[in-house]
């Protein structure tokens, strides 16, 4: 077991002793250090050594059961735990938390039996590595001959004189039900940043107020203790037309950050005001004035003193622990002035994502900033994502690989210079999942970017759908639903929530995530698509062909439209869809192709379609393992070879 390992306080009931013995065994079989006993009740020296070890332990892990509610044992450690916020309930038989802990997602254990391998422990590694800043140990084999272990039981504690490492206390709280949800009141460490104002009388310099408020955000979400909105949630909120109150509800945020900017040539002033989202009166308030050659030092400031403004909020002691300032090995960020203007205007031209141009000018504007400072990881990170975007969005078959592979240079260059840089290995997962089809040399950087970014909306996203593409469900879910708590005004992020459950083969439970998302912005495409996919599942063909109807993006519009005119038995018109993806796209879409061949019943062709997308790299692959589409090949042989070429596992 690895020394600084977190410490884990098992609470539960004794009705229940047999499940948590089996919970304890596996969780010290995956190198954790476990506090538990085999008695509830116990005396007064017993109460104080039970409160010295939830204090100091990193995780209170609660198991509610229809015991363990009416337990006041129980219910107080779970409550000790929460307002520590190193609360992680998990479920025995699915009963309900009590009153106070229904915000909190329990870890569902109703068909867990033990194993060490499971999803369900999975599900609590990921929730652990959230929740502690200390080195979450890698997984155990799963043992062929099982040894009793030996358990730190809370009698032990009663005698024992080894120390225990301080807490490293979590940031995940408050999730809502679902993947959705309802409303719940806001945590005491939660803030959304809101766009800075651009006070400089010049529109072409929004960009800095804008990449200025959102260092801000990003500086704040590293400190493990916050619980900080994501850019485009908060974003909704540009022009301030609510009141500070009825934006703080609709984020479903304690706090809100405002601010302003004002530049002058090499001189910039920034305001900034911390205030309470239930009175809408400021709480911290600050001006700052320096040069350009300062502004890291301003956001560093900024951010450390909201973290203290919050600090109360947080912790009894009034003190966050980790500190927020820059730190360039998990920001990537640069002390370059020129470098840094480059890099924002670049951001700025790459989040329009309007047309090849725009795309092709901010790769520009991050070579720029490349070139002022070799050494600026995020712009390294973003480079690479623009030139993914690129490849998957404009460029041609025999293009594909040089792109992919100046986007893996660069995803791994950003690493090497920023190790705990999670967006860069997010990026680098993308790439090679994407760009190179290959799912298992995504899987490190992937977690490695779940581990250092559990409060950036868009690392836990990418994450949750390469997860749900590589078949593990459960992580998806969790991390989607985590995500979704950082960034629910995203359509973006609806959609996708969406596409884990139709991976899930879950197809009721998928369309109400794209509805969702198209209320948000009605001309979002791929949304109907993915509800026309989710009927024809369902056996629904012409409420799928209107839906088909309304998507706007032709690809998947197209296949929609032969696939499920097939079905209705309009040969010609089905037959005429296909024509016309073929004629206008191409072997772009070779993987559309085949979907709509398989579902036709002409296997031979579909395959050779599928053969050929893998030759020339069709990023549609990526789908391949979870695809219904597919179901009829899944026993042909050439197709279990395609998915095995990507690093797929079968679905058995």
């Amino acid at each position: 077991m690895r020394v600084d390992s977190p410490t884990l306080f098992l609470s539960y009931a004794r009705a229940d002793q047999k499940q948590a013995s089996k919970l304890a065994e596996a969780l010290e079989a995956g190198g954790f250090k476990v506090w538990w006993d085999t008695l509830i009740e116990g005396g007064a020296v017993f109460a104080k050594s039970i409160e010295e070890a939830l204090t100091r332990c990193d995780v209170v892990i609660v198991c509610w059961s229809r015991t363990s509610v009416e337990s006041d044992w129980v219910r107080d450690e779970a409550a000790k735990g929460r307002d520590l916020r190193k609360l992680l309930p998990v479920s025995f038989d699915g009963t309900p938390p009590p009153l106070g802990f229904g915000q909190y997602h329990s870890i569902d254990l109703t068909r867990w039996r033990g194993q060490n391998d499971g999803a369900e422990m999975s599900g609590i590694r990921n929730a652990i590595a959230s929740m502690t800043s200390k080195d979450v140990p890698s997984p155990a084999r799963p043992a062929t001959r099982k040894s009793p272990p030996t358990f730190v039981t809370r009698r032990t504690l009663l005698v024992s004189t080894a120390g225990i490492a301080a807490a490293g206390v979590a940031g995940v709280v408050a999730w809502r039900r679902g993947l959705i949800g309802g409303s719940v009141p806001p945590s005491g460490n939660s803030v959304a940043v809101l766009p800075f104002d651009n006070l400089s009388g010049d529109p072409d310099q929004a960009y800095f107020s804008d990449g200025l408020s959102e260092e801000v955000r990003a500086t704040l979400a590293r400190n493990v203790l916050l619980l900080v909105m994501a850019q485009t949630s908060s974003g909704k909120f540009r022009d301030r037309k609510d009141d500070a109150r009825t934006i703080a509800e609709k984020l479903g945020v304690a706090y809100l950050l405002g601010g302003s900017v004002r530049r002058a040539g090499d001189v910039v002033r920034v305001a900034a005001d911390l205030i309470d989202g239930a009175t809408g009166f400021s709480r911290w308030s600050q001006t700052f004035d320096r040069s350009l050659r300062d502004i890291f030092a301003v956001q560093s400031e900024i951010a450390d003193a909201v973290a203290n403004a919050l600090a109360e909020q947080v912790t009894a002691g009034g003190r966050l622990g980790r500190g927020t300032g820059q730190d360039l090995s998990s920001s990537g960020g640069t002390t370059n002035v020129a470098a840094y203007d480059e890099y924002l205007r670049g951001r700025a031209l790459y989040d329009l994502s309007s047309d090849e141009a725009a795309e092709r000018a901010a790769l520009a504007r991050f070579d720029a900033a490349i070139m002022a400072d070799p050494n600026y990881a995020a712009a390294h990170a973003a480079r690479s994502r623009s030139l993914t975007a690129i490849a998957n969005q404009y460029g041609e078959v025999g293009q594909l690989d040089e792109l992919y592979a100046a986007a893996i240079v660069s995803a791994r260059r950003a690493i090497a210079l920023a190790p705990d840089f999670a967006d860069a290995h997010s990026t680098l997962g993308s790439v090679l999942f994407q760009g190179r089809l290959d799912a298992r040399a995504a899987r490190e950087p992937f977690e490695n970017s779940r581990r250092l970014g559990p409060g950036d909306a868009n690392v836990l996203a990418r994450y949750a759908l390469y997860s749900a593409r590589i078949g593990r469900k459960n992580e998806a879910a969790d991390a989607m639903r985590r995500a979704l708590v950082l960034d629910q005004l995203n359509p973006l992020l609806h959609r996708a929530a969406g596409a884990i459950q139709y991976a899930a083969r879950n197809y009721a439970d998928s369309i109400p995530p794209a509805k969702q998302a198209l209320s948000m912005n009605p001309k979002m495409s791929r949304a109907h698509a993915a509800i026309g996919d989710a009927l024809l599942m369902l056996g629904r063909p012409s409420e799928a062909r209107a839906a088909y109807a309304s998507e706007p993006a032709e690809d998947v519009s197209l296949t929609g439209t032969a696939i499920v005119e097939w079905k209705l038995g309009n040969v010609q018109a089905a037959r005429d869809a296909m024509t016309k993806l073929v004629a206008d796209l191409g072997e772009r879409v070779l993987y559309q192709q085949a979907q709509i061949l398989a579902q036709w019943g002409e296997r031979d062709a579909a395959l050779a379609k599928l053969e050929r997308a893998r030759t020339v790299g069709d990023s549609g692959l990526i789908y391949a393992r979870n695809d219904p589409l597919f179901d009829a090949l899944r026993n042909e042989p050439r197709f279990t070879q395609v998915l095995a070429s990507i690093g797929f596992d079968p679905i058995t």
